[in-house]
């Protein structure tokens, strides 16, 4: 797999910092950010700032994974919700799918998710773990 430094440069906003959009005429958030909001058609658009944590609402469990993710697996992704509304699916790590239920607080952590061979470049990206309460 080849990757661009200059893709990840240009998708570091939403990639490293979670980065939203919020429609400024109906107030609706959007992960990834868009530009036309999907439910007002308003092009005034704001980038905003994602919460660190927020609750699983569901998650599936994927056993059998891509080459060069084998030693992940099972992968788990989770689809979380934050407070103003805004829903982002990423993988869940530091947990087995027996831990997770429905409603636990996650908080965004900076995971390794793959890399370009072995001397190539290195991809970070969001991932969430479970939160102690």
């Amino acid at each position: 797999m080849r990757i661009s430094p200059a893709r990840i440069w240009r998708e570091r906003g939403t990639r490293y910092r979670l980065e939203a959009s919020r429609c400024r005429k109906c107030g609706r958030v959007y992960y990834p950010p868009k530009t036309v909001c999907p439910a007002c058609g308003s092009r005034d658009m704001e980038r905003i700032r994602l919460p660190e944590r927020g609750r699983l609402l569901t998650w599936a469990v994927e056993y059998t994974v891509p080459e060069g993710f084998r030693r992940y697996a099972p992968i788990i992704l989770g689809l979380v919700e934050f407070d103003n509304g805004a829903r982002v699916l990423a993988p869940i790590a530091d947990a087995r799918p027996e831990e997770l239920r429905r409603g636990m607080v996650v908080e965004a952590v900076l995971r390794r998710v793959y890399e370009d061979g072995n001397e190539g470049v290195i991809v970070y990206g969001v991932k969430f773990v479970p939160v102690e309460e």
